[in-house]
């Protein structure tokens, strides 16, 4: 892999883990037309997503700061609670993860059929949430909690789009924009360092094993996080302004396009 193909991917990684555009379904679709193999390539793929989870430390880390300055005061408050619900959404996705991995891992060597689908999919749920009435309930239930942690579940397929799903069903069940999109973006550091760990776990996590130069590894590394981090700080905004009729016109063109041409 070029130090070029490692920057462009990284920038799709970065880009996309944020905006509701599916990372996975991008990063399928950009392996196919570049034939890096990157979907197979373990250092890679872990390089990328930890400088994901990095970049949203960094762009919410006042609100990181809060809830673990405020839980480590071993009480039953406002951050107790919240973290509580980000535990009970990562429950689904955990199942899906432990139990079901090599079936999800099959969905992935699929073709891009499925990825198109999903496409579709994600275009469909952000059209829905697009034109759900504003609401101003702040505070996000443990049930709806649960649902959105079925909703990232589900986002395991390639081409739907985790934020995407996250974010619409949040917004569906009649919650504020700025806290399930700030709901979104933190129930997902777990679940993604967890599946860092898994891969880990597997053994062969090395620079010279990954057979890529290390100078790629790092632009793609550094370019997913500096994309992650605007990703994230825009999304933010671009949910407050309900914007997110845009990105689904997105998707179904995207969806279309890999299903008629790819």
């Amino acid at each position: 892999m070029s130090w070029f193909e490692a920057m462009m991917l990284g920038l799709v990684q970065g880009l996309t883990e944020f905006l509701p555009v599916s990372s996975s379904g991008h990063l399928q679709i950009g392996n196919a037309l570049l034939n890096t193999g990157v979907e197979e390539n373990l250092t890679f793929a872990v390089a990328v997503h930890a400088a994901t989870v990095l970049s949203t430390l960094l762009a919410l880390r006042k609100e990181i700061y809060i809830l673990i300055r405020d839980a480590l005061r071993i009480e039953w408050n406002n951050s107790t609670r919240y973290l509580f619900k980000i535990a009970l959404s990562m429950i689904p996705v955990a199942i899906v993860g432990l139990f079901f991995k090599d079936a999800v891992e099959s969905l992935f060597s699929s073709g891009l059929v499925l990825t198109g689908a999903c496409l579709l999919l994600t275009a469909v749920l952000l059209t829905f949430a697009s034109f759900a009435r504003p609401r101003e309930r702040k505070d996000i239930g443990f049930r709806d909690a649960i649902v959105i942690g079925l909703a990232q579940a589900l986002a395991i397929l390639p081409g739907l789009s985790r934020s995407g799903a996250t974010i619409s069903t949040g917004l569906l069940l009649g919650n504020q924009k700025e806290s399930v999109a700030r709901f979104s973006f933190l129930m997902v550091l777990v679940p993604i360092l967890g599946e860092a760990v898994l891969d880990l776990s597997r053994g062969g996590f090395s620079a010279a094993s990954s057979g890529i130069p290390a100078f790629s590894l790092m632009v793609g590394f550094l370019t997913a996080f500096l994309s992650g981090y605007v990703a994230c700080r825009w999304m933010l905004r671009l949910v407050q302004r309900g914007k997110l009729i845009y990105f689904a016109l997105y998707c179904a063109l995207l969806g279309m396009t890999t299903l008629i041409i790819l």
